[in-house]
């Protein structure tokens, strides 16, 4: 539908940016090439300009993707559960959830937060949470989210290609929207070497990046952070940081202003 929104203008003789923000669905450009009937692609990370087919192409720019950095922000007056573990977004066996379950070092514990997308897959989430301190919430209002954040030790989202029952997502994560709300606010990020999110997250400075499908890898990161309470501290304000150089949304404005005058 959008690509026919899009010849519809360019036929019209308005000029056409689309951005693709991923989430699936059906699309006549995936039966004919759409590529010239756009006047520019805007993508929210460099791995979506890549994914895409579009590098090197002078009318493909990335605009990054932003947060309300002042609702997303840290709360010093109340300190964080140090030994919090928080995942926010779908529950999709690609979102890798199983692993983190599996990583969950002993005496910590994980809060979810996320609509369930399958029944079997939090069947099977459930099932691995059996005897850990792990609290599911399938509603949460933004208030919520952000006292979420506030009160982590760390925002972890652990995405992989190959899930828990061997499917594949070629394209699990475009940015990763959960880990810039946690850093806005914070919050370490911890992720894995999936798709866009190493833009996200510099590995060592603001968080930890880990591989994909390796549990024992992400349980020591989260175990590090719990024992090095100064230094995740440090990992939190270089996280907001972060944040603040690159990804709010009026840069993200300035950007798109920046291809429309072009």
């Amino acid at each position: 539908a959008s690509s026919l929104s899009a010849l519809a203008c360019r036929l019209s003789g308005r000029r056409v940016f689309v951005t693709d923000l991923g989430g699936g669905g059906w699309d006549i450009s995936a039966y004919v090439s759409t590529k010239n009937w756009y006047h520019a692609h805007l993508h929210i990370s460099e791995y979506s300009r890549r994914v895409n087919g579009h590098d090197g192409d002078r009318r493909a720019h990335v605009i990054l993707g932003g947060v309300d950095a002042s609702k997303f922000s840290p709360d010093g007056a109340h300190p964080r559960d140090a030994t919090k573990v928080l995942f926010v977004g779908r529950l999709l066996p690609h979102k890798g959830v199983d692993d983190l379950l599996k990583a969950l070092p002993q005496g910590m514990s994980l809060e979810i937060i996320g609509q369930p997308y399958g029944v079997e897959y939090v069947r099977d989430l459930k099932s691995l949470a059996e005897g850990k301190c792990v609290t599911f919430r399938h509603d949460c209002d933004d208030d919520g989210l952000v006292r979420a954040y506030r009160g982590a030790l760390c925002v972890v989202l652990p995405s992989v290609y190959r899930d828990m029952y061997g499917g594949e997502t070629p394209v699990p994560e475009l940015l990763g929207q959960t880990l810039l709300e946690g850093m806005a606010c914070g919050a370490p990020a911890v992720c894995t070497r999936v798709a866009s999110m190493p833009e996200v997250v510099e590995d060592g400075v603001s968080g930890f990046v880990v591989p994909p499908n390796d549990p024992a890898a992400l349980g020591e990161k989260l175990n590090w952070l719990r024992e090095h309470p100064r230094e995740a501290a440090e990992m939190g304000r270089a996280a907001r940081r972060r944040v603040l150089e690159k990804f709010t949304w009026p840069q993200v404005v300035r950007r798109c202003l920046e291809v429309y005058a072009s």
